[in-house]
């Protein structure tokens, strides 16, 4: 049985058992398998990697393994160029765009709320998931690592944290998302962007002591929900301001 050593690092090691973390260990397989087959068979989903070396020379996830060989495996890197090597990842989207599984809907929501095109459905199956990555050009954020190994899927983040609040600062961290955020201008309950409504045009709509105070609202064109900056407003506001100092701390 042929034999390679694998080296995994940063967060990639989040995947792997922790005899294996931070370390390099040996793999035994049998035939010539593809890296992508191998680094997804030790749990590392693909739309992870942004870079793979063999004996130090950067290769494509088609790369046939081989006795002997010493892999290095990298995600995705944010603070330098690698751009003369070869990168297993597709080119960054010019606009980022989300699409959710159905365990991340307070996540959508918050992501909404930031402004961002979130799209998710609570009955969307996986193969919908993966084909709307594809076809609408999403990044797919989820919790379950087997959707992210589907080979039609080339964007993807396997979502660490469990609270909504944490995920979104995960994300925005992740994405470098905190100087796109274009808070309370996308609807939360359809992702639709909200449009300006004159308080004569909704007077009928909102509360009697709303419209005494307010006079700034928001419509949505699709399901037509109003908003306007009252107290659950502000607790949105506290949402955003956490998330984006956690984000912005190293240990994010």
């Amino acid at each position: 049985m042929a034999r390679a050593l694998f080296r995994f690092y940063a967060e990639l090691n989040d995947f792997l058992p922790p005899a294996r973390r931070g370390i390099s260990f040996t793999h035994a397989f049998d035939g010539r398998p593809s890296l992508k087959d191998v680094v997804e068979s030790l749990g590392v989903p693909h739309t992870e990697v942004d870079l793979l070396l063999v004996d130090g020379v950067s290769v494509e996830f088609s790369c046939p393994l081989f006795d002997g060989a010493r892999v290095s495996v990298y995600p995705v890197f944010e603070s330098f160029d690698i751009a003369p090597l070869t990168r297993v990842r597709p080119e960054p989207l010019r606009e980022l765009r989300f699409v959710l599984d159905g365990h991340l809907a307070r996540l959508a929501r918050y992501l909404r709320m930031a402004g961002f095109d979130a799209s998710w459905r609570r009955e969307a199956q996986d193969d919908e998931l993966a084909r709307a990555s594809v076809d609408e050009g999403r990044v797919l954020l989820t919790r379950d690592r087997g959707l992210l190994k589907r080979r039609l899927v080339s964007r993807g983040y396997w979502v660490r944290e469990v609270r909504a609040d944490r995920q979104l600062t995960e994300v925005v961290a992740r994405f470098d998302l905190a100087r796109s955020l274009r808070p309370f201008t996308r609807c939360l309950a359809c992702n639709e962007r909200l449009a300006g409504a004159e308080s004569l045009e909704v007077a009928e709509r909102v509360p009697p002591r709303v419209r005494e105070r307010e006079t700034a609202f928001r419509r949505c064109p699709s399901c037509r929900r109003l908003y306007w900056a009252g107290s659950h407003h502000r607790r949105m506001e506290q949402i955003l301001a956490e998330a984006l100092a956690r984000a912005a701390r190293p240990s994010a």
